[in-house]
C-alpha cells in the first residue's frame, strides 16, 4: 500500500506482490477440507477456485483466465507479448496473483468466508467469526490498486526489496567483487573532444524549430541529400537510434547533419523539447575535415559509412536502410564536391543504371594490379573513398611536395599515419601530465583525511584479537607495560572485549587519560560527580518554576473556559510574568504597580529625581548600583527562610546576570519594593516602619531596576529552557524503547543526563538525535555522572554535525572526492541518475555515527573503532565507513541503475542488516589505500 501511494501503482513483478500472494494463499488453504471432492489435485487453490466458480460468476471468469495463463506457460509458446516475466514464486501463486490483478480476490475470499462451512474445518482462519471477515475486508484495499506491466528504468528495479536485491546479486555473482576497491584510483580527467562527433552537436539556437527548418531547402543552403531512418549508435551503452541524414551545400562549405527522429517534430517548441537529451546525439560534420569514407555493404542492411577525419578519429557509423540509399548518398556527395573536389576512386557511370560502385581488380602478391578476365573480376563489397581537392594547396600537400616522386602515391596516406601517430603520442603525454597534476592535487586535498603513518598489524592474530582482558589488566597494573598507541592499535583492528567496555570507553573518549593512576581517576570521578550534581540542582530548580508556571496558566485557562468571563488584568499579569511563584508575590507586584501609578506620592518624586540625574545629597552607598546581601537582609522581613521556588529563582538570576554573588530572590525583590503609600515629606517609610532618606530611595530604585533587568534575563532563560525541556521529554520517551535496557528508571537517567548537558549548553539547545548518541553510552557505562562526562566529550566532535555546525557539508564534499577518486564508475552513475553526488543519503550516517544503521552490539564495535582510529589511522574514519557501506553494495547499485530515491530506499531497508565485520575491514582497507596513494607508493 505504501508503494502504491508513492508511485500511484504497483508493478506486477514486484516482490511485494509475491509475498502478499503467499500470505493470502496460506490463509485460504488453512484448515481446508482435504476429503472434499476436487481437493485432491496438487494445486489446491486452483481446485478451490474452480469449485467456487460453479456457483460464483466472478470466480468462474477468474478460472478461465488463470487456466489460459497456465496453458501458455505449459506450452512454452513464444507468442507471449502480454504475459509478464514470471518468477518461480509468481508461477506458484499464479491463481491468487491473477485474482488480485483482476481485482476479484476480495470478492472470492468474502464468498469463502460466507460459505466457509462447505470448504473448511472448524479451526480454519476463514471459519473464525472475527478473523475471516477481517481478512476479506483487508483485501479490499489491495484489490482497488492499479497494477502495471511496464518495465521502465525509472521504477522497475526499485520494486524488489533491498534483501531481494542482495540475494539476486549473490545468485548472479559467484563471489563478491573484491577487486573494485583495490583497483588503481580512477582520476576523472576531462577528455578533449576536439574532433569527437558528440562535440559537434547542434545547439538549438535560437530555437529547436529553426534548427529543424534548417535541415530543409532554404535560401542559405542547398539540400543535396536527405534520408530518414538512418541508424546511429551515439554511445556504446545504448542501442542504435534512427535519425534524419542530410547533406547541405553552402557557398563556403559542405555540411553533413544527422538528427534523431525524436527531434524532427518541429511543432514541439516547449521547454522540455529544447532541453531534450537527444540534442546531445545530433551531429553536424563539415566535409572539409573528412579525409576518408569507409563503406561497408552488408547483406541484411543497406550498408554503413564511417567517416574518418584528418586526425584519424572515426565518427559513429551511419547505417543506411535497404534500397540503394548508400550509393545514392555517395553520388550526391561526389556531385557536391565538384568542381573543386572529388572522390578517389570515383564512382563509375553505367548506362541505364547511373552511378555504380567501381569494379576493382585484385592486387597481386607484389601489390601490382593483375590483368584478369572479366569473369575473374571480383566486385568489392567494402570500399575506402578518399576526398581530394586537386587544385588546392593544403598543408598536407605542401608537406608532401618535399617527398620523392616515387612516394607521391603514398604520401597522403603516410602523412595521415604520421599525423595519427603524433596525435596518439601527444594525447598520451598530455593525459599523463594531467594525471600527474591531478594526482598531486588529490594528495594535497586528501592528506588531511588520514594520518600519514600507515598502521599495519604486526601479527594478524594479535591485532585482530583486539583489546583482551589479559592485556588490559596488565596495563592497569603497570601503565608502562603497553604504550597508548599500541592499545589504540589493538582497538582499531579488533575492538574491545565486551566485558571491558565500561572500563575502556572512558579512556577512549577522554574522560580519563592513559597513564592515570587509580587515585587520579577517582579524583576525576569525584570532580565530575560534584559538577553533575550541581548542574542537576540548578536545572531542577528551573524545572520547578516551569512546572508551577504551566500549572497556573492551565488553571487560569480552565477558569476562563468554565466561567466564560474574560481574564482580568491580574490574571493576565500572572500569565506573562515569571518572576515568582506564589500568589503573595503576584499581589505584591500589583502593589508596586499601584505605587508607580500614583503621580502625587513622594516616592514618585524621588524616582523622577533619580531618573533625571544623580541624587541631591550624593549620599548613596558605593554599591547602590549592585545591591549587596546586607541591603536585602535589612529590607526583607522573611528572607531568612526561602522556599524551594525562591532558591530556584536565585539560581536563575545568578545564571542570567553572570554575577558571582547571589541575585535577589523574588521575595526579597517584593519586600524592597513595598513602600508605604501614605507617607509624605522628604522621607519615606521602610518595610519595618523605619524612616528612609532620599539616598535610600535612590538605592531602592537602583535595586528595582537591577532586579527588573535580571527578571527579563530570567524570562528569556526560562523560555529557552522550557522549549528544550519539552523536546528532550518527547525524544526520551521514544528512544529505543524496545531495547531491554531502557526501563522507565533508565529512561529517567537518560533524561537527567540530557537535561544536564543542555543546561550547560543552552546556547546550542537540544537537537533531535542527541538522545541517540547518549543512549549507547548509558547502556555501556550505566552510571549517570560517568555517562554525562563521556557524552560531553563525545559531543565535542559530534556537535558540529548538527545544523548549528558546519561539518556536514564538509563530510559531503569529502565523500564526493573519495568516491570520485576511488570508484569513478560508481561516481559516474550517481552523476547521471539525477546527480546525487551531493551524498545527502549519508546525512543520518554522519549525524549519528551510524547508530540508526546498526544493531546495538554492532554500534558498540563501530563506535570504539572510530574513537581509536582518530589516533591510529584517521580522524575522519566515519567517511571511510560510509564509503565502505557504499562500496559493499556498489555492484548492486550499478546493476540496478539506482537513482537517489532508489538508494535511499535500499539503505533504509538494509538498516540493521549489515555485516559490520566486513564493513569495518573494508573501511580499514580504504584508509590504507588513501594513505598509500598520498605516499605515492
Amino acid at each position: 500500500m505504501e508503494e502504491a501511494v508513492t508511485r500511484k501503482f504497483v508493478h506486477e513483478d514486484s516482490s511485494h506482490i509475491v509475498s502478499f500472494c503467499a500470505a493470502v494463499e496460506a490463509c485460504v488453504l488453512h484448515g481446508l477440507k482435504r476429503r472434499a471432492a476436487g481437493f485432491l489435485r496438487s494445486n489446491k487453490v486452483a481446485a478451490l477456485f474452480t469449485k467456487v466458480g460453479k456457483s460464483f460468476p466472478p470466480a468462474e471468469e477468474l478460472c478461465r483466465k488463470a487456466q489460459e495463463l497456465e496453458q501458455l506457460l505449459e506450452s512454452n509458446s513464444r507468442k507471449l507479448p502480454k504475459l509478464p516475466s514470471l518468477s518461480p514464486q509468481s508461477v506458484r501463486h499464479l491463481w491468487i496473483r491473477t485474482a488480485l490483478i483482476e481485482k476479484v480476490l476480495d470478492k472470492i475470499v468474502l464468498y469463502l468466508v460466507e460459505n466457509s462451512s462447505k470448504f473448511y474445518e472448524k479451526e480454519a482462519v476463514l471459519m473464525d467469526p472475527v478473523d475471516g471477515p477481517i481478512l476479506a475486508s483487508l483485501l479490499v484495499g489491495p484489490c482497488a490498486l492499479e497494477y502495471t506491466k511496464m518495465k521502465t528504468a525509472d521504477h522497475f528495479w526499485t520494486d524488489p526489496s533491498a534483501d531481494e536485491l542482495v540475494q539476486r546479486h549473490r545468485i548472479h555473482s559467484a563471489h563478491y567483487r573484491q577487486d573494485s576497491p583495490t583497483k588503481r584510483p580512477a582520476l576523472c580527467i576531462q577528455k578533449r573532444h576536439s574532433s569527437s562527433s558528440m562535440d559537434e552537436r547542434p545547439t538549438p539556437s535560437p530555437s529547436a524549430r529553426d534548427y529543424v527548418e534548417s535541415l530543409h531547402q532554404n535560401s542559405r543552403a542547398t539540400l543535396l541529400f536527405g534520408k530518414n531512418n538512418v541508424l546511429v549508435q551515439p554511445r556504446d551503452d545504448m542501442e542504435a537510434i534512427p535519425g534524419y541524414l542530410s547533406l547541405h551545400q553552402t557557398a563556403d562549405a559542405m555540411t553533413l547533419k544527422w538528427t534523431p527522429n525524436q527531434l524532427m517534430n518541429g511543432s514541439m517548441g516547449d521547454l522540455d523539447y529544447e532541453k531534450s537529451v537527444y540534442w546531445d546525439y545530433a551531429m553536424t560534420i563539415r566535409l572539409e575535415e573528412i579525409v576518408y569514407l569507409h563503406c561497408h555493404q552488408q547483406v541484411d542492411s543497406g550498408g554503413t559509412v564511417v567517416l574518418v577525419s584528418q586526425d584519424g578519429i572515426q565518427r559513429p557509423p551511419l547505417r543506411f536502410p535497404r534500397g540503394g540509399h548508400l550509393l545514392q548518398f555517395l553520388s550526391c556527395l561526389e556531385n557536391g564536391l565538384l568542381p573543386h573536389g572529388q572522390l578517389d576512386p570515383p564512382l563509375w557511370s553505367q548506362r541505364g543504371k547511373g552511378k555504380v560502385f567501381p569494379k576493382l581488380k585484385k592486387r597481386g602478391p607484389q601489390g601490382s594490379m593483375d590483368s584478369v578476365s572479366d569473369k575473374e573480376e571480383d566486385e568489392a563489397t567494402d570500399y575506402v573513398f578518399r576526398i581530394v581537392f586537386p587544385n588546392s594547396q593544403s598543408e598536407f600537400e605542401f608537406f608532401t611536395s618535399f617527398t620523392s616522386d616515387d612516394d607521391d602515391d603514398y604520401a597522403p596516406l603516410k602523412l595521415l599515419c604520421d599525423n595519427m601517430k603524433y596525435q596518439i603520442i601527444s594525447r598520451a603525454f598530455y593525459g599523463w601530465l594531467a594525471y600527474c597534476r591531478h594526482l598531486s592535487t588529490v594528495r594535497i586535498h586528501l592528506s588531511a583525511l588520514v594520518n600519514h603513518t600507515i598502521v599495519e598489524p604486526d601479527v594478524p592474530s594479535d591485532a585482530y584479537g583486539g583489546l583482551t582482558a589479559e592485556v588490559w589488566n596488565r596495563f592497569l597494573q603497570d601503565c608502562r607495560a603497553y604504550d597508548e598507541k599500541e592499545l589504540l592499535r589493538l582497538v582499531y583492528f579488533g575492538g574491545v572485549d565486551p566485558s571491558l567496555r565500561k572500563e575502556v570507553w572512558p579512556f577512549l573518549l577522554g574522560h580519563y587519560q592513559f597513564g592515570m593512576s587509580e587515585n587520579e581517576r577517582k579524583e576525576v570521578d569525584e570532580q565530575v560527580r560534584a559538577c553533575y550534581e550541581q548542574t542537576m540542582s540548578e536545572w531542577l530548580g528551573c524545572e520547578a518554576i516551569v512546572r508551577q508556571r504551566e500549572k497556573e496558566q492551565h488553571a487560569v485557562a480552565l477558569a476562563k473556559c468554565s466561567s466564560g468571563a474574560s481574564i482580568d488584568s491580574s490574571s493576565q499579569r500572572m500569565l506573562h510574568r515569571d518572576s515568582t511563584i506564589s500568589n503573595e508575590v503576584f499581589e505584591s507586584v500589583e502593589d508596586v504597580d499601584q505605587i508607580e501609578t500614583e503621580p502625587k506620592s513622594e516616592e514618585a518624586k524621588c524616582v523622577h529625581k533619580v531618573s533625571n540625574g544623580a541624587p541631591h545629597n550624593g549620599s548613596a552607598s558605593p554599591d547602590s548600583g549592585h545591591p549587596s546581601s546586607r541591603n536585602f537582609s535589612v529590607a526583607s522581613g522573611h528572607s531568612d527562610s526561602l522556599s524551594t521556588e525562591d532558591s530556584g529563582v536565585q539560581e536563575l538570576n545568578a545564571k542570567a546576570s553572570g554575577q558571582t554573588q547571589p541575585a535577589p530572590t523574588a521575595s526579597q525583590t517584593v519586600a524592597l519594593c513595598t513602600i508605604n503609600n501614605g507617607s509624605q515629606g522628604s522621607q519615606t517609610k521602610g518595610v519595618n516602619g523605619s524612616e528612609v532618606d532620599e539616598a535610600l530611595c535612590v538605592q531602592t530604585f537602583d535595586t528595582i531596576l537591577y532586579v527588573w533587568v535580571a527578571l527579563h534575563l530570567q524570562q528569556e532563560l526560562l523560555d529557552m529552557y522550557t522549549l528544550n525541556l519539552h523536546r528532550i521529554e518527547k525524544d526520551v520517551q521514544r528512544c529505543d524503547r524496545n531495547y531491554w535496557y531502557f526501563t522507565p528508571a533508565n529512561l529517567e537517567k537518560l533524561r537527567n543526563i540530557m537535561c544536564s548537558y543542555i543546561w550547560q549548553h543552552l546556547e546550542i539547545g537540544y537537537v533531535q538525535g542527541m538522545c541517540d548518541l547518549l543512549a549507547p553510552l548509558l547502556v555501556i557505562l550505566d552510571d549517570e555522572a560517568l555517562a554525562f562526562s563521556c557524552f560531553t566529550e563525545l559531543m565535542k566532535r559530534m556537535n558540529q554535525n548538527f545544523p548549528h555546525g558546519g561539518a556536514m557539508d564538509t563530510h559531503f564534499a569529502n565523500m564526493r572526492s573519495l568516491i570520485q577518486i576511488l570508484d569513478s564508475e560508481l561516481f559516474e552513475l550517481m552523476h547521471q541518475n539525477g546527480d546525487y553526488t551531493h551524498f545527502y543519503f549519508c546525512y543520518r550516517w554522519f549525524l549519528l555515527d551510524f547508530k540508526r544503521e546498526l544493531v546495538y552490539d554492532d554500534v558498540f564495535a563501530v563506535w570504539e573503532t572510530i574513537w581509536a582510529a582518530k589516533y591510529a589511522s584517521s580522524g575522519h574514519f566515519v567517511l571511510f565507513i560510509a564509503l565502505a557501506l557504499v562500496e559493499l553494495y556498489r555492484d548492486i547499485i550499478l546493476e540496478n541503475n539506482m537513482d537517489f530515491t532508489d538508494i535511499i530506499k535500499f539503505f533504509n531497508e538494509m538498516a540493521e542488516h549489515h555485516n559490520v565485520k566486513q564493513v569495518l575491514a573494508l573501511a580499514r582497507d580504504l584508509v590504507s589505500k588513501v594513505q598509500t596513494l598520498i605516499e605515492n607508493k
